[in-house]
């Protein structure tokens, strides 16, 4: 662990260097916004009746607000890389072996699974919290899906996926930052059912009436400025145009709201789609992955820039200036509320296929961020033949190293294994270590052990059973249930059967 421990502390410090320069450009940007301002409101005073004045204001303006628009630029930067330093902080302290703090993933603890219960996946000190990377909700559900799905399949597609990306170390802690940079307050799959179940209001005329509108109102101010026509005229066409957007007043607010309440959620998900476009996979499981976020040879990332767009210029409705000309002379609300409305309309069901894609990607990034954790670990080697596993140096991961004992372990197909000993010799331990290497293999990581082969199946387990008062159940009982649930999966097929 040495080397992956110097990686990360170098990673650390790096970033906090970056912080703090990024706090003095902070600072600096703070003091020249403040004497911009002062600077302007001086030359307006002492200048107030020279022609001067005229640029003054507007260019002390323009000058304040570029200021403003780098610190928010900046300011973004510096969260972006406060969380870098958090993420490499975590790793040094679950190398220290101090993990308990994060995520437990008890939420996704099913009590009657083949084997989770048994190896500990989820709760306090389980592998779940050890090894779950995870930023995204959506990703934590994909990694638990993971750790319970078992039924092997595509197990090369995985080991190659987890390969390439644990020698992607840099990129995967960009990835996990630009993830944490917002909290949407909708979760994904509520913007895919919304998305999904929208009901267009906006006329489809408005497309052609709306900028129609607009040029009259243009031409029609002119003109009164001019003196060509009576400045009611312009009066009576924006109640005209009050009138036509007030008519869908009530469906333009409920609609802007659910518009910003999922505005966070589609940047978010746009800025990773938009980094893992810009990257070049190998494996064949992660360019799967990435053609999902392709449609129609168009970048998703740019189709849900446009969304952005649109969404930002609906949401100017409640700046002043556009409340109040904004909805009379321009249609301002109607306008954006069908751009917003024609997307929905076009892509709104692609969504969700593109959100699957993104929680794959966080998901597979914490596995490649395991393997690269553990270089003492090895990738199985599939086999077809009699061997059900054979592994050498087995242990748990979740030992400490220094403490851990290594056995080596055999075992053929059709074949069974006693292990016997003295009470708190470590039986269970090793159990459930040989239990956890299947469940690991099945996700494609590797496994802590040497020259390991296995032929993929099934794993049943039966070594925590407890009763229950709410179901009358005694312990024996509940013995007999698990056991008679083993025998019934066995005559579906083969598994790897470990009794405690």
């Amino acid at each position: 662990m040495d080397g992956i421990t110097t990686f990360y502390t170098q990673q650390r410090d790096k970033h906090n260097e970056e912080l703090k320069r990024l706090k003095k450009q902070l600072a600096l940007l703070a003091s020249l916004r403040l004497l911009v301002f002062v600077a302007t409101g001086l030359a307006i005073y002492f200048l107030w009746t020279t022609s001067l004045v005229y640029w003054i204001f507007p260019l002390g303006l323009a000058g304040f607000l570029y200021l403003v628009s780098l610190h928010s630029d900046l300011k973004w930067q510096k969260g972006y890389v406060e969380r870098l330093i958090a993420i490499n902080q975590t790793e040094l302290e679950v190398a220290a072996r101090r993990f308990h703090h994060l995520p437990d993933g008890k939420e996704f603890l099913v009590p009657e699974h083949p084997y989770a219960q048994d190896l500990d996946l989820f709760g306090r000190g389980s592998f779940y919290q050890y090894a779950n990377r995870t930023t995204l909700k959506q990703g934590s559900q994909v990694f638990a899906g993971l750790l319970l799905d078992g039924y092997p399949k595509d197990i090369a597609k995985k080991q190659e996926a987890i390969q390439e990306l644990a020698q992607l170390p840099e990129w995967r802690q960009r990835f996990s930052a630009l993830a944490g940079g917002t909290h949407p307050e909708v979760p994904h799959h509520g913007v895919s059912k919304w998305l999904k179940e929208h009901v267009a209001f906006v006329p489809k005329w408005i497309k052609y009436v709306a900028p129609a509108f607009a040029l009259g109102s243009i031409g029609l101010v002119i003109a009164a400025l001019s003196g060509w026509i009576p400045e009611v005229v312009v009066l009576y066409w924006y109640v005209v145009g009050i009138g036509i957007v007030g008519r869908y007043g009530k469906n333009i607010l409920r609609f802007s709201l659910d518009v910003s309440k999922a505005q966070d959620t589609i940047e978010q998900y746009q800025k990773l789609i938009s980094e893992l476009e810009q990257r070049e996979f190998a494996s064949e499981l992660l360019r799967d992955l990435q053609q999902k976020l392709i449609l129609d040879g168009e970048k998703t990332s740019k189709i849900l820039k446009k969304f952005s767009g649109s969404m930002a210029m609906l949401d100017q409705q409640n700046n002043l200036l556009i409340m109040i000309f904004g909805q009379g002379l321009l249609l301002w609300s109607l306008y954006f509320a069908y751009q917003v409305e024609n997307w929905i309309d076009k892509y709104g069901r692609q969504v969700e296929g593109w959100f699957e894609a993104i929680g794959h990607f966080d998901a597979y990034n914490s596995l490649g961020n395991y393997a690269f954790n553990h270089p003492d670990h090895t990738y199985p080697q599939i086999t077809d033949g009699p061997m059900a596993l054979q592994a050498k140096a087995v242990g748990h991961p979740l030992v400490d190293p220094q403490k851990n004992v290594l056995n080596d372990f055999s075992l053929d197909k059709g074949r069974f294994s006693i292990v016997t000993g003295a009470n708190m010799a470590g039986k269970s331990t090793f159990l459930r270590a040989v239990a956890l290497q299947i469940v690991m293999a099945n996700m494609g990581l590797p496994v802590k052990g040497k020259e390991v082969q296995y032929q993929p199946v099934r794993l049943l387990t039966s070594m925590r059973s407890s009763d229950s008062l709410a179901d009358e159940t005694s312990y024996f009982y509940a013995e007999l249930k698990r056991l008679k649930y083993i025998v019934d999966e066995l005559e579906k097929g083969n598994c790897f059967v470990v009794l405690d």
